[in-house]
């Protein structure tokens, strides 16, 4: 897809200055569970989860819904939110520099046929659990934590700032239940 509306008239602001960005990112399983939707990039060639740029007002399931139809051609349901984390800052070709609050979902396919539906895949297929090509490790890690997820989302968490009187996480010992 293009680059959304919003993007291209905030660039317009602030040139490439870094913007921050909500994606969503879907796991999609098949309804056997054991085999994963993943596209091979345009930009990159790489194997890689379903995602795009979360619109304003959009809720982020939603946006995991649209994503994966509009790259893949399969509609999926969300099942569960396994994971918010932050990306690493993007530099793209044109200066551009982008930092992504990632939403990652494991979904369930329950329509479609897996098919390249816009540029920005060359390949679309289901691959088996146990027979993955190459991925990336941020992809490699938001497959982890959706097939491993049992209860709240994952998230990253550096510590507590020193502000606070505690050099670390650590001090505190495990986090309230």
């Amino acid at each position: 897809m293009p680059t959304p509306e919003f993007i291209t008239e905030l660039r317009a602001l602030v040139g490439t200055r870094p913007l921050w960005l909500s994606c969503a990112v879907a796991v999609v399983l098949d309804p056997d569970g054991t085999r994963v939707l993943l596209g091979r990039r345009t930009d990159s060639g790489q194997w890689a989860l379903p995602g795009g740029i979360i619109d304003p007002g959009e809720q982020p399931a939603d946006a995991v819904v649209r994503e994966c139809f509009e790259e893949t051609g399969v509609v999926a349901r969300p099942e569960a939110l396994t994971s918010v984390t932050v990306s690493e800052t993007v530099v793209y070709a044109n200066g551009d520099r982008t930092q992504y609050l990632e939403l990652t979902f494991r979904c369930r396919a329950v329509a479609g046929e897996a098919r390249v539906n816009d540029e920005e895949s060359t390949e679309v297929r289901w691959f088996d659990l146990t027979d993955l090509p190459p991925l990336d490790a941020p992809n490699r890690r938001r497959l982890t934590l959706a097939l491993s997820h049992q209860g709240p989302a994952a998230y990253d968490f550096s510590g507590l700032p020193t502000v606070l009187g505690h050099a670390s996480n650590e001090t505190l010992g495990p986090p309230a239940r």
